[in-house]
């Protein structure tokens, strides 16, 4: 199976941060329809093509045929992953044989040389003296590590010609595991190629079933109908926590705070979308083409770091923020409001800190032009200022929210 060596490039990540969540904010807005669409179902072809999602979207079974080929190619893969240890073992073995014997064959070829040489400076020392004896123990030395060498040489020759074999199998079987794994892919890839001309019929065709199935529908209503009902009312669900959220919003100067608040936290919430696509190539890459990322799980950390910083007013804005409230909830508005004014001395302490902070970082990293360490080498100096950015907009949700409370105590006061 081939390898991808694709690293993502620094522009594409960026301009996918900026433009995804635009136009997922423009999508969210446009009248929903019920039924099949081409665009999800070409959506599905390009994310889970390989799994057969989209003919499993237009509930055609079809799709099932995708299944057992994308298994046998994680298969092939582990497969060919254990005849590549198999190989780097046998591969281990015939290189250090091989390195053995270059090592030795020289030095075997000069001891006979030095062992004639030995024996003559024995054979010339006087007898009985020092001299003789350390002659004789380096002769006997030279002879005995000869003896050892010729040992050595002859067992790294034996596991060459044992290894040898061993590493061909472990390369043929790996090249054939790999072969295969490659080939099914082909045959995944030109199921997807095909599908791509045939699923505006694939629409067509389960749209026209659908309509079929209401047309047949009886009275107590058929499945197909409940199904309608259900996704009507999880519309209905979706809509209702967008204008809970909405309700939130005041009016005035402090309202168009709030509007950048929402804003904001509803552009960031679309990252996670980009987080599932990002994960599932990894995934794929890793298990199908063995070749996992160096830039998926460092893109995806930085991404939701700033994706935190960010909604963080948004959170202020709903009340979303974790808190307890055991007494709070049971208070007056009133009693609520003058807590709320006292605490936010709290408050703005934390997020004068956090901009303050962020803003020395933000522009130290942009002095230096710092970047990870990792090889992506991603650019920081955009993250550091994130920090920034969410202290900012904390501090003018705060601001916001403090003015809401003074006008809570004072109509309060007013009242009474």
């Amino acid at each position: 199976m081939p390898s991808i060596s694709f690293i993502l490039p620094h522009w594409v990540y960026w301009g996918t941060l900026i433009v995804f969540p635009l136009i997922a904010m423009i999508m969210a807005r446009r009248t929903q329809t019920s039924g099949y669409s081409s665009p999800i179902a070409y959506m599905i072809l390009i994310s889970g093509g390989i799994l057969g999602l989209h003919r499993l979207y237009l509930r055609n079974l079809w799709g099932l045929l995708y299944l057992p080929i994308f298994f046998f190619i994680l298969f092939a893969n582990a497969q060919g992953q254990g005849a590549r240890e198999a190989e780097s073992q046998a591969a281990n073995v015939v290189n250090s044989a091989q390195r053995v014997i270059e090592r030795l064959e020289p030095k075997i070829a000069a001891a006979d040389g030095k062992i004639e040489q030995l024996r003559a400076d024995l054979a010339a020392a006087e007898e009985g003296t020092f001299a003789q004896k350390r002659a004789q123990r380096t002769l006997e030395k030279a002879e005995q590590t000869l003896i050892d060498d010729a040992n050595r040489i002859e067992k790294a020759r034996a596991d060459k010609t044992a290894g040898e074999p061993a590493l061909a199998d472990a390369k043929a079987d790996r090249a054939k595991w790999a072969n295969l794994a490659f080939y099914a892919f082909m045959i995944i890839c030109a199921f997807m190629l095909v599908d791509a001309f045939l699923l505006p019929r694939l629409v067509r065709q389960a749209q026209q079933r659908v309509a079929q199935e209401e047309m047949h529908e009886d009275a107590a209503g058929s499945l197909a109908a409940i199904e309608h009902e259900a996704e009507q009312r999880l519309e209905q669900l979706e809509t209702e926590d967008v204008k809970n959220d909405m309700d939130h919003i005041g009016t005035g100067w402090t309202g168009a705070i709030d509007r950048l608040s929402f804003y904001a936290g509803e552009f960031v919430s679309y990252w996670m979308v980009i987080a599932v696509i990002a994960y599932y190539y990894e995934v794929v890459a890793r298990y199908v083409f063995n070749s996992p990322t160096i830039w998926v799980h460092e893109g995806m950390f930085l991404m939701f770091g700033m994706q935190y910083l960010v909604a963080g007013a948004y959170a202020a804005l709903t009340d979303a923020h974790v808190k307890v409230d055991v007494f709070y909830a049971d208070w007056s508005p009133l009693r609520k409001a003058v807590v709320d004014l006292f605490t936010s001395i709290f408050f703005f302490i934390f997020a004068g800190t956090l901009l303050a902070t962020g803003w020395i970082f933000a522009m130290d990293a942009t002095v230096v032009n710092e970047v990870s360490f990792s090889e992506w080498q991603i650019a920081y100096w955009p993250f550091k200022w994130a920090i920034v950015v969410g202290g900012a907009l904390l501090i003018l949700q705060g601001v916001a929210k403090l003015a809401s409370d003074v006008n809570a105590v004072r109509n309060s006061l007013q009242g009474a």
